[in-house]
């Protein structure tokens, strides 16, 4: 991995962590205020897997000549995030009937829209230091 790669992923890495470690100590409040701490960390790790797959396929096709490359990514990448975390909910959701964390859920929809805006703001910067783009 190149070094402009790496610190385009470096944001990334920062937020799950810092998720995780606020998860963590924050525990009795979180259960107070009804949260499942483990559909919480799930959903957090799996949205920073996600990601990092949907950055990663679309930094590939910034180093491709053909502009269409970078669009196609764009959308399947978007397709893969939304596939993969509408399966994993659906997933849930059966599972759990009625007792589905609510919760836990709305956090985890916060939590996409944090981990998609530091995806594209990184995206971004990789885009503005393109020469041709």
């Amino acid at each position: 991995m190149n070094k402009i790669l790496l610190q385009s992923i470096t944001p990334l890495l920062g937020v799950f962590i810092a998720i995780s470690s606020i998860t963590a100590l924050s525990k009795n409040w979180l259960e107070g205020k009804g949260v499942n701490l483990s559909v919480l960390l799930a959903g957090n790790l799996l949205l920073f897997l996600v990601s990092l797959v949907a950055f990663l396929i679309t930094h590939k096709a910034l180093r491709s000549s053909n502009p269409q490359a970078f669009v196609r990514s764009m959308y399947g990448s978007f397709m893969i995030k939304f596939f993969v975390l509408a399966v994993a909910a659906f997933i849930y959701i059966m599972v759990m009937k009625k007792n589905v964390n609510k919760p836990a859920l709305i956090a985890c929809a916060a939590l996409y829209i944090i981990y998609t805006g530091i995806e594209t703001r990184g995206l971004l910067k990789l885009l503005k230091q393109k020469k041709n783009a």
